[in-house]
C-alpha cells in the first residue's frame, strides 16, 4: 500500500494517558505485533494517538485514531464493478454459494516510504506499521484490490465473482458447486484469507446477494429493502397518523394524486373529525405503503450518482433512508431501514442514539456506500463535532473508527425537515426482523397441529383470510398481515412485547397486534403481566407501613 498525502505538513499528537491495566494490555498487544512483524519501532515526525476499544466479548482491541491523517489522505478509489453487471453473470446458474471474508489487512504490506505516516504513540514509545492498519480510510480499498488480484484468474474462468469482501460461486448443480468451492477455498487458504462462516450460505437455490434475491436464474430486489415500510403499524391515534403522513409526503412528488389518496388519513388530523380507522382510512394507508415500495418511488442503486443517507433516532428505535438522484434529477429512495432499540440501547443519550443510527445504517447499506462519496443528513447538530473530539467514550470511539472507512460529508437539517425518517425511528419494526425468532416460528408452526391443518386446507382451497409466505402462515386482520403465533410461542411473544418497556396490558396488546395473531390475547396478556417480577416490584406499595390492630385494654377503675 502506498500512502499519498495532500500536503507535507506533519501531523503529530501526544500519547493519551492510560490506566495501569490499560498500559499492561497495550504493552501485551504491541509485543505480539512486534514478534509477528506487523509493526516496528519508529522515529517518524508523524504520530497518531491510540484508542482502546472494548469488543462484545469484553476483550480489548488496540486501535489507532487516524482521523487527522485521514483528512490529508488522497483517496484510493478502487473501481468497483457495476452491481447490475455482477448480477447479470448469475442468471444462467441454479446453485449458489456465498462467502464473507474478514478484513485481512495484515496480509498486505505498507510501502517502505509510506510507513512513517502510519506511526502511532503510546506512553512507552512510538511505532509504525509494516502491514496495512485498521483505521486508515484507504485500508478497505487496498484490501479490495488485494482480494481482486487473488481471485482474478478464477473470475476470468467464471468460478467466482467478487464484490468488495463478498464472494459468490454460481454453478449449474451441487456437484459443480462443490468443485468450485474447493478451488476457491484452496486459493483463500494459500493467501491466508479468513472467512466468516456464520455469514456464509452453501449450495443454495435461493440466496441474497448485493441487495437482491437470486433464485433459479431469476433476480429480484430483496424484500428487506421495503420491510420497514411494509410493516409500518396501522396508526391508532392522531400522532401516529401525522408521523406516517410525514414519511409519505416526503415522496409525494413521485406519487400521482397523492393528496386525493391520502385524504381519508389527512382528514383524521382535523379537530372537527372523529378519529376512526375505517375501511377508507385503512385502504389509503395500505395503498400509500404499496406506492412507497415500488417504482417510480423506489429505484435501483447506480454508482456515481448523487447519494444521501438520511437518519434519525429516538429511544424507541432508529431509522434510515438511502436516497439517490435518479434520471429526473430528484432524490428517490433506494432502501428503507427501521430497527427497535434494545433494552441497553434505550438507556443511551440522544446523541449516542443518533450516532448509533448512522453506524447501523452504514453497516446495512455498506455494499452501496463503500467506495462512493455520499452525504449523511441528520437532525443532530452534535454529530458533526464527533469527528473533532479528542476523548471519546469507548462505545462512540468504536463507532467512529467504523465511520473512517467511508468517504462522506455531514449535513445538519432541522427535525421538521426529517419527518420521513422520524416515522421509521419512532415506530420501528418490532421482533420478526430477528432471524432467530423467524426460524423458531417456522419450526413451531410445523409442530402446531391446528396450524398444520390450516396449511393443508390452504394447499387445496384458496382463502381470503389466510395465506402462506416463506413457509409461515399469516392471517388478514383489519387490513394487516399478521403471523399466526404457534401455541408453544404465544406466551413468549407476549413477554417479549411487554418487556420492551414493561407496558400496560392495553399497550402490550397493541405492540403484539402489530405483527401477531393470538386468540384470547387479552387474557394471556393480563396473565403475563401479573407474573412479571419487575412490574410486581415497581408496583409494590411504599410509604409508612400500616400497623396491626390491637385491642385496647379496658381498665376498670373502682372508686
Amino acid at each position: 500500500m502506498k500512502i499519498i498525502l495532500k500536503d507535507d505538513i506533519p501531523v503529530y499528537q501526544r500519547a493519551r494517558r492510560l490506566s495501569l491495566p490499560e498500559k499492561q494490555e497495550v504493552n501485551k498487544q504491541i509485543q505480539e505485533w512486534l514478534e509477528q512483524g506487523i509493526i516496528r519501532r519508529s522515529s517518524s515526525e508523524y504520530a497518531s494517538p491510540i484508542v482502546l476499544v472494548k469488543k462484545k466479548d469484553n476483550t480489548t482491541r488496540l486501535c489507532v485514531d487516524y482521523r487527522k491523517v485521514n483528512r490529508k489522505l488522497v483517496k484510493d478509489r478502487f473501481p468497483l464493478p457495476l452491481i447490475d453487471d455482477v448480477l447479470d453473470k448469475l442468471q444462467d446458474e441454479k446453485i449458489y454459494t456465498t462467502l464473507d471474508l474478514k478484513n485481512g489487512f495484515f496480509h498486505v504490506a505498507v510501502d517502505e516510504e509510506s510507513r512513517k505516516f502510519t506511526s502511532f504513540v503510546v506512553p512507552d514509545g512510538q511505532y509504525e506499521f509494516n502491514k496495512v492498519p485498521f483505521g486508515l480510510s484507504t485500508s478497505p480499498s487496498v484490501f479490495q484490490r488485494y482480494v481482486y488480484s487473488i481471485f482474478r484468474h478464477l473470475m476470468n474462468k467464471g468460478i467466482v465473482i467478487t464484490y468488495m469482501d463478498d464472494l459468490i460461486i454460481p454453478s449449474e448443480d451441487e456437484v459443480e458447486g462443490l468443485e468450485k468451492l474447493k478451488v476457491v477455498l484452496e486459493v483463500a487458504s494459500i493467501y491466508g484469507l479468513e472467512i466468516k462462516f456464520k455469514k456464509c450460505q452453501f449450495l443454495k437455490r435461493n440466496v441474497e446477494f448485493l441487495g437482491h434475491v437470486v433464485e433459479n436464474g431469476t433476480i429480484r430486489p430483496s424484500p428487506a429493502k421495503t420491510l420497514a415500510v411494509k410493516r409500518f403499524p396501522v396508526p391508532t391515534n392522531v400522532k401516529r397518523v401525522q408521523s406516517f403522513l410525514g414519511l409519505t409526503s416526503y415522496f409525494r412528488k413521485f406519487i400521482p394524486e397523492y393528496s386525493k389518496i391520502a385524504k381519508p388519513l389527512s382528514d383524521l388530523l382535523r379537530k372537527d373529525h372523529p378519529f376512526t380507522m375505517g375501511q377508507d382510512q385503512i385502504g389509503a394507508f395500505e395503498k400509500l405503503k404499496d406506492l412507497l415500495t415500488r417504482s417510480p418511488v423506489l429505484t435501483i442503486f447506480k454508482q456515481g450518482r448523487t447519494t444521501e443517507l438520511h437518519t434519525d433516532a429516538s429511544k424507541y428505535g432508529y431509522g434510515a433512508v438511502l436516497l439517490q438522484a435518479a434520471e429526473d434529477g430528484k432524490l428517490h429512495p433506494i432502501h428503507y431501514m427501521s430497527k427497535k432499540t434494545s433494552l441497553a440501547e434505550e438507556k443511551y443519550s440522544s446523541y449516542e442514539l443518533e450516532v448509533l443510527a448512522v453506524v447501523e445504517a452504514l453497516k446495512k447499506f455498506r455494499i452501496y456506500l463503500l467506495g462512493n462519496k455520499f452525504k449523511i443528513v441528520t437532525d443532530c447538530s452534535a454529530f458533526e463535532k464527533t469527528m473533532e473530539k479528542k476523548d471519546l467514550v469507548t462505545r462512540v470511539a468504536r463507532w467512529v473508527l467504523l465511520l473512517e472507512e467511508f468517504d462522506y460529508e455531514i449535513t445538519h437539517r432541522p427535525g421538521d425537515r426529517m419527518k420521513h425518517v422520524d416515522a421509521l425511528s419512532r415506530y420501528p419494526v418490532m421482533m420478526i426482523g430477528d432471524d432467530t425468532i423467524t426460524a423458531r416460528l417456522k419450526k413451531a408452526q410445523l409442530e402446531d397441529e391446528n396450524i398444520c391443518s390450516l396449511k393443508q386446507l390452504l394447499n387445496s382451497n384458496e382463502s381470503q383470510e389466510y395465506f402462506i409466505r416463506n413457509e409461515i402462515l399469516y392471517k388478514f386482520v383489519g387490513g394487516r398481515e399478521l403471523i399466526i403465533a404457534p401455541s408453544d410461542m404465544q406466551t413468549e411473544l407476549v413477554k417479549l412485547a411487554h418487556e420492551k418497556g414493561h407496558f400496560s396490558a392495553a399497550k402490550t396488546e397493541e405492540v403484539v397486534k402489530q405483527e401477531f395473531f393470538i386468540p384470547n390475547l387479552d387474557n394471556l396478556t393480563r396473565k403475563v403481566i401479573a407474573n412479571c417480577v419487575p412490574c410486581i416490584l415497581s408496583n409494590k406499595k411504599c410509604g409508612r407501613r400500616e400497623g396491626y390492630l390491637n385491642p385496647i385494654p379496658f381498665k376498670n377503675n373502682k372508686r
